[in-house]
């Protein structure tokens, strides 16, 4: 029996618009917004229509050119992997022990044949105590 209603076969697969993945179709949206405002400036701002025209062009063909090359490039998750990668720092200095006496006691078992070492946090330590 077939149903009126369109079964959506893309569950759990990316949003893609004619080769674009995901966030990139709205950043090419987003940018031709950008370039329609654009337009409209430089059109107001009294420039020839057909420069207007020819600067809007070479844009639009700079951004979509760009945008496709990110989606290529990065795909789906991979430019946001890229900027996340690029927010953690190289270095964490700490110029005080305070930071890591808190963390975590090791307790070795003198009974123990295999050398295993069982951590226990200082808060169990003073329950059992």
């Amino acid at each position: 029996m077939s149903s009126i209603y369109q079964i959506n076969k893309g569950i759990n697969k990316p949003l893609e618009f004619k080769g674009l993945k995901a966030q990139y179709i709205w950043w090419l949206g987003g940018g031709l917004l950008i370039l329609l405002i654009l337009f409209a400036v430089l059109y107001i701002a009294g420039v020839d229509s057909f420069v207007c025209i020819g600067i809007i062009i070479a844009c639009a063909t700079a951004l979509f050119m760009h945008v496709y090359r990110l989606s290529r490039k990065y795909g789906q998750y991979g430019m946001m992997k890229v900027i996340a990668r690029r927010s953690l720092p190289l270095v964490i200095r700490s110029y005080s022990r305070k930071v890591f006496t808190g963390l975590r006691k090791r307790t070795h078992h003198a009974d123990n044949s295999k050398g295993y070492v069982e951590r226990k946090t200082q808060y169990i330590n003073k329950r059992v105590l």
